[in-house]
């Protein structure tokens, strides 16, 4: 799995997102169906939460399943494949560069508003009358955030589980990312989606966080982290864009216009507002983390290699002695042996 890990963040790197016929639009659109069926009596709020449940259920356990049969059936030369391709699905670090560094040279060159509609693709928050600051700071913690969700948490589910643990976590975070608001038509039918989502994220997100403290400002992101995590209103978003932002050493949070309604967030991080470069500086922390996930990979790799050689030096090194203990001892070397033997006496 280290191995395939790698290849699979190289094929990511190469090819990106698929541009036609993505899986994923697909899923969103049965996503949508669903939810318009299952989600159509919200006066009861059990009766939701159940019919959410269900429908995570249709959504999820079927496509999962047949990842995992596929590469359980499939020998292991043609199943190895299959996990790089279910990984590559999942990853989205190309993407993520791609929808995030054009946002820092819209703002570079005073196009306020091509940095707002850039803005709008990538985060959930109301962006036409926002300014500079507000889009850079948007930028940098949808960087930060989607670091986990797009590339260390499926990392992390196909270090564990494969192929088809990456798309697990891939098609959980997307139902979050679909249901997993606030609003009226959501608080209780995207209850179960949100709630898996912060399990499925829960290690990834430390893990993460731990990232990007050791790829920076180490001491203000874990004093950040300590901190200021829990009183974001997510307890994994929290941590990640706390730790990061420290690391960074830029201030996150603080006012935002949600669905027309204005919140106040908790402010994240130490130091000053985020400004066009900083999202260039979130982007390299990512990469940064990446590769340090990817030498963590390659040590793993390289332990296995050798952990594997011993394994093998072992076997060769029993028969060799079994060999030898099974040759006939020559009637001299008896002679020799008895002589050796009776001198041995008379001494």
């Amino acid at each position: 799995m280290p191995f395939l890990a790698i290849f699979g963040v190289v094929l990511d790197g190469l090819l990106g997102e698929p541009r036609r016929a993505h899986p994923l639009v697909g899923f969103g659109r049965c996503a949508k169906a669903i939810e318009r069926v299952f989600n159509s009596q919200r006066k009861w709020p059990t009766f939701c939460r159940i019919a959410g449940i269900a429908a995570w259920c249709i959504l999820i356990i079927a496509p999962v399943a047949a990842a995992f049969v596929l590469t359980d059936v499939l020998p292991g030369s043609f199943a190895y494949p299959v996990h790089c391709v279910l990984l590559w699905f999942a990853l989205g670090a190309r993407s993520l560069y791609a929808h995030i560094l054009p946002i820092q040279r819209a703002l570079q060159a005073r196009q306020l508003d091509a940095a707002r509609r850039l803005t709008a693709h990538i985060v959930s928050r109301e962006t036409s009358r926002t300014g500079e600051t507000e889009i850079a700071r948007a930028a940098v913690e949808s960087t930060l955030e989607n670091g986990n969700d797009a590339i260390f948490g499926a990392l992390f589910w196909f270090a564990l589980a494969g192929g088809p643990g990456a798309l697990a976590f891939r098609l959980v975070n997307t139902l979050d990312a679909m249901w997993g608001y606030y609003t009226p038509q959501f608080f209780h039918f995207g209850w179960a989606a949100a709630k898996i989502d912060d399990l499925a994220n829960y290690v990834p997100a430390r893990l993460t966080a731990l990232s990007y403290a050791l790829c920076g400002d180490a001491q203000t992101a874990l004093r950040c982290w300590r901190t200021q995590a829990r009183e974001w209103r997510s307890p994994n978003a929290g941590l990640v864009i706390a730790s990061g932002a420290g690391s960074l050493n830029v201030v996150c949070g603080g006012a935002a216009r949600y669905h027309g309604i204005d919140e106040m967030r908790p402010l994240l991080g130490a130091g000053h507002a985020p400004q066009a470069a900083d999202i260039g500086r979130a982007v390299r922390l990512v990469r940064r983390a990446l590769r340090l996930w990817l030498a963590v990979f390659t040590v793993i790799a390289a332990l296995f290699v050798i952990f594997s050689r011993e394994q093998h030096r072992i076997p060769i090194a029993e028969k060799t002695v079994a060999l030898f203990n099974r040759v006939p001892v020559r009637e001299t070397d008896s002679l020799h042996a008895g002589k050796g033997g009776h001198e041995h006496e008379q001494r």
